[in-house]
């Protein structure tokens, strides 16, 4: 289908990248182990990091943000600071905190001050409002809400729908940006805070591993957002494969972070790559294409996070002759695409790209460690890709009940053994965690995590994401992975992005192909004959879409995911597009306009022997 389809690695591309990164023995060996002999029971934490960066580099700076500044040292001072300030008003451990701000330092400072105490940092999408906002809340906490003033009125709006058992306790947390006075039933954290302490807390029963730190939800892209539970092991096994493994920053580095921190991105990955060696993180309070770029030279960045399409954002916007002029060399995240992977290396001179693959709530990591391209790399937890039929939308047993792993450069079901070396830590609601785990896979008794998305087996232990199990629809016999065909709709000229998903049609089995595509700002319409020519040329013709929307804009989610929800159920109604639907049939050479007639015919079943 696409060129990355096709990939296959060979020992002629594996013995040179081994050779090019032998200089990350070291630190595979001694910090794998490391990894590979945490236990949940063992007595480390996110606050004894934070510790020893406050004396290893203490002067040294820690977080940028806007026009300020913190040290290793001054971070920690205040993390301290906040964290007495939390356990004056009766934060204890165990109590799980509504954290509801924008993107700023005061955003890391409570979750990192919740850390040190034992508590949980509930982290809300700044973005949610109304009936999901109240949703996200509700999931669980313990009477302690901190919000932002400026997201003080969003949050008092649902306030009296909240669930308590006692009397609620409301952090105000102001923000320069934002010069409000606080109303008069909140605490300023930001001013009291001040009067606290500096020194590192010392707790009668010491926090161990397995205590989880924070909850991240889901993007709510299939339903309302569900909360993973992330634990200071999963932080520090960032900081060991992430940090020290791959990314290898230290003291001079300084890593932008333009994602916002209740997104594991920002919070596990790029949090922990930073802190591995007392590197610095530059964070932005909302990603902007505009200033990108002058926001890595501002701080002098060396390497970012990236995640979803902001990269084909950034291919997306105007070249610059300042487009190089920048010291970034490493980017670490998941979601750049196959088709813009090389020429977002060599426009902006990126010579590092650590792609992962990773969710919230799972127990497994791929990551590009040789720096291979189109790859999410490897992993060193067990993995297995099986069998999997999308039709009936379940992994294929064999007649002994067991499952089967695909071949080299076969699709299937990615799925993690859990153990205790790999333990799934899931979701706050159990009833969820249970629908993520399968029984009996491989053998009486085993356990193993589903992680809903298909991948490719590309050879020696590495793997490519293909898509979402969601995503991914079957036509004619076929499955169609809504990602690929996306990859090569993207690469048409004159085309910013786009989402493919599958439409019902009546009679008719499985759905047929829909694509919505954005232009590139002041791009005419595609010549609909030459783009019908070209996906005929990519794509086999049963993954070819048969409709094809023009979209203004996408609605997106905080994390730059495309909602397909909503396109799905308009599908080819012209009544519920806001712009003019093309149908391509068997036998024309383009895609033409769709009428009330070809609707009336679909509808009757005249139409569809020509798809």
């Amino acid at each position: 289908m696409a060129a990355s389809e096709k990939k296959i690695l060979r020992l002629s591309d594996v013995v040179p990248g081994i050779a090019t990164h032998l200089h990350k023995l070291p630190a595979l060996v001694k910090d794998g182990i490391s990894t590979l002999l945490m236990r949940d029971g063992d007595k480390k934490t996110i606050g004894q990091v934070l510790e020893t960066n406050a004396l290893k580099y203490g002067n040294r700076p820690a977080v940028y943000f806007e026009d300020v500044m913190l040290t290793h040292s001054a971070f920690n001072d205040l993390t301290n600071q906040y964290a007495r300030y939390l356990q004056a008003i009766g934060v204890k451990n165990g109590d799980v905190v509504i954290v509801f701000l924008e993107n700023r330092i005061e955003t890391l400072l409570l979750t990192a001050a919740l850390a040190k105490i034992g508590g949980v940092a509930s982290l809300i999408n700044s973005n949610q409002r109304s009936k999901v906002l109240l949703h996200s809340i509700n999931m669980k906490h313990s009477g302690f809400f901190a919000i932002g003033v400026e997201m003080i009125e969003a949050f008092e709006e649902i306030l009296p729908d909240i669930h308590l058992e006692k009397k609620a306790v409301l952090i105000g947390v102001q923000d320069s940006k934002y010069p409000k006075d606080l109303p008069a039933n909140y605490l300023d954290i930001t001013t009291e805070a001040w009067d606290q302490s500096t020194r590192n807390l010392k707790l009668s029963q010491p926090l161990k591993a397995g205590t989880p730190f924070a909850y991240i939800f889901t993007s709510g892209t299939t339903g309302m957002p569900k909360a993973s539970i992330q634990t200071h092991r999963k932080w520090l096994t960032c900081v060991n494969w992430f940090g020290r493994i791959n990314m290898g920053l230290d003291s001079k580095d300084v890593l932008y972070i333009s994602i916002p921190f209740f997104h594991s991105n920002a919070l596990l990955v790029g949090w922990s790559s930073a802190a591995a060696n007392g590197a610095a993180m530059a964070v932005r309070r909302k990603f902007s294409v505009k200033e990108f770029w002058s926001d890595a030279r501002k701080y002098n960045a060396t390497a970012f996070v990236y995640i979803g399409d902001i990269c084909r954002y950034l291919m997306n916007a105007e070249p610059a002759a300042t487009d190089r002029q920048h010291m970034v060399r490493k980017v670490i995240g998941n979601g750049l695409r196959p088709d813009i992977w090389d020429a977002f290396k060599s426009r902006f001179g990126v010579e590092e790209v650590y792609e992962f693959y990773a969710s919230s709530e799972g127990n497994l990591s791929f990551t590009n460690t040789l720096n291979f391209d189109s790859t999410v790399g490897w992993c060193v937890s067990k993995y297995a890709i099986v069998e999997y039929d999308t039709e009936d939308e379940v992994p294929l047993r064999k007649k002994g009940g067991f499952m089967k792993k695909v071949g080299v450069g076969e699709v299937g079901l990615m799925l993690s053994q859990i153990n205790e070396r790999f333990p799934f830590p899931g979701y706050v609601n159990d009833d969820e965690n249970q629908k993520k785990v399968y029984r009996d896979v491989f053998e009486k008794g085993d356990m193993w995590f589903n992680t809903g998305d298909l991948m490719r087996d590309i050879g020696y232990w590495h793997t490519q994401f293909v898509d979402r199990l969601g995503d991914t629809f079957r036509w004619k016999g076929e499955n169609v992975a809504t990602a690929e065909v996306e990859e090569i709709i993207n690469a048409y000229p004159g085309i910013a992005t786009s989402a493919v998903y599958g439409v019902l049609i009546p009679k008719t089995d499985g759905r047929a192909g829909m694509a919505a595509i954005q232009l590139k700002e002041g791009e005419a319409a595609p010549d609909w004959k030459d783009f019908a020519s070209y996906l005929r040329n990519e794509l086999p013709n049963y993954a070819i879409p048969i409709f094809v929307r023009l979209q203004r804009d996408f609605e997106m989610t905080a994390t730059f995911k495309i909602k397909k929800s909503t396109l799905k159920k308009e599908g080819y109604d012209l009544s519920g597009c806001d712009s003019e639907v093309m149908i391509l049939l068997h036998g024309d050479e383009a895609y033409i306009p769709l009428t009330t007639d070809h609707k009336k015919a679909i509808q009757n079943g005249d139409l569809q022997k020509r798809f």
